[in-house]
């Protein structure tokens, strides 16, 4: 029996995730001061009110393990995009508006070249969210952070905060069977299940390639394949959010196609059925390689792990299933519609023929 791949093996362990975060019921002792009103929960987060009119959504995110795959190419100046992307794709979820970033940048060393590129990665994801960095903060700890490249080794963490009109928040309460989810397409891995990419692709980590290496089906090295920068979907969805009245938006992240269980909280009685895939080669490439490796990843572990190939998600009414497509498609953006809400519990993928169950 070929030994499973899995993201726990890989040194990510959903279970243990899951028990620690019972651990933020304690912060709930610090909504009473909350100024303007009660904090709101939504599917993916909270939001704040900042007065009768609007709310504040705040959040803060890293891009993992990726800074490892950036250190193995020696090439730093694409992922602050990634740290940019990971907080206002975040943002958006609720119908906010990103109105700033701020990075916390932490070296081993902070040397000015390594420092310089971070930033122009940084600079170019919040030129393309439309929003500010009023600040940030970069720490020297060489005791705690060590690269691959002495000297070279850091960590970063990018916080935002948007604006949200009161009637415009995406609560996620008022979604139906038949309703219809559009997929927005991704730009390939993005941030998440880099620790198990990892571990099969590279021989740093005893995987099979070298960082530069192609393999069949790639058009580049397979180490640049994995540092493309995560996609940033500020300026389409804020322009289909004019035109269209959607029910909940979900950034395809960590778990993957599981993290839609999170609206099941909100709207009782329903279930996602997903069918309609065109990965990038490098997913493929990942589930062939761990089979050469005398492995296997599942089709349930594949979509529990990445986003195979839809970066976003929104879910709205049939009827407005086409002008949504239409409008993104006007913006730039690649959308399909990638499945339906279903009267059933769980969420359902076919993929080749196959149907998947993710539990």
């Amino acid at each position: 029996m070929p030994k499973e791949f899995t993201y726990a093996l890989a040194g990510v362990d959903r279970k243990v995730r899951a028990e620690s975060k019972k651990a933020l019921e304690l912060l709930k002792e610090t909504y009473m001061f909350s100024q303007y009103g009660g904090i709101v929960q939504l599917p993916y987060g909270n939001i704040f009110p900042q007065s009768k009119r609007s709310f504040l959504d705040l959040v803060i995110e890293g891009v993992g393990t990726k800074v490892l795959v950036a250190q193995l190419a020696e090439k730093y100046d694409t992922i602050g995009i990634d740290g940019v992307a990971m907080a206002v794709n975040d943002i958006i979820r609720s119908g906010a508006k990103p109105l700033a970033v701020a990075d916390n940048i932490h070296t081993q060393v902070s040397d000015p070249t390594l420092i310089r590129e971070l930033m122009k990665g940084i600079a170019k994801g919040a030129l393309e969210a439309e929003c500010t960095v009023p600040s940030g903060e970069i720490g020297d700890v060489t005791e705690v952070i060590k690269g691959l490249t002495e000297g070279k080794g850091f960590d970063i963490v990018v916080a935002s905060i948007g604006k949200v009109a009161h009637e415009k928040v995406i609560s996620g309460r008022n979604i139906k069977p038949g309703d219809a989810i559009i997929g927005l397409r991704s730009s390939g891995l993005h941030s998440n299940g880099i620790s198990l990419a990892r571990r099969i692709l590279f021989k740093r980590w005893g995987g099979r390639y070298d960082p530069h290496d192609t393999p069949d089906g790639l058009s580049k090295e397979i180490v640049h394949e994995v540092l493309e920068p995560t996609r940033i979907y500020v300026k389409p969805m804020l322009k289909v959010a004019k035109k269209v009245e959607f029910k909940a938006a979900v950034h395809i992240t960590g778990d993957a196609y599981a993290k839609f269980t999170n609206l099941c909280r909100f709207s009782k009685n329903i279930g996602f059925e997903f069918d309609n895939f065109d990965p990038q080669p490098v997913f493929g490439l990942i589930q062939k390689t761990a089979a050469e490796l005398g492995g296997r990843i599942t089709d349930e572990e594949m979509f529990r792990t990445f986003n195979m190939g839809w970066g976003f998600a929104i879910i709205v009414n049939q009827a407005s299933k086409d002008e949504a497509i239409d409008v993104l498609h006007k913006s730039g953006t690649h959308a399909e519609q990638i499945g339906n809400v279903k009267q059933a519990d769980g969420i359902t993928v076919r993929y080749e023929n196959k149907r998947i169950v993710l539990k």
